[in-house]
């Protein structure tokens, strides 16, 4: 089976819930769709007439921010723009 992922230039849309911490992704207007949870708190929305993904959604964004940038400080690294 073929799943469309990003398969044309569209715009991403996104929503911070910060109560519940969840960040909401879609790709192009947020459309109806079947949510599949593929673990870790990550949630693909996809579109099963068109076979394509048409959004994500992470829970405990920002506790998983604020984990990761606590790992990078106590192993020393820095990133800086996207560099180690």
């Amino acid at each position: 089976m073929t799943v469309k992922i990003l398969d044309r230039l569209e715009r991403l849309d996104w929503k911070y819930d910060s109560e519940a911490d969840v960040l909401y992704v879609s790709i192009g207007k947020p459309k109806k769709a079947v949510g599949v949870d593929i673990g870790q708190g990550v949630v693909v929305r996809y579109d099963e007439e068109k076979r394509e993904v048409v959004g994500l959604t992470i829970l405990g964004i920002r506790q998983r921010v604020a984990e990761s940038l606590a790992t990078q400080s106590s192993d020393g690294r820095r990133n800086r723009r996207g560099r180690a």
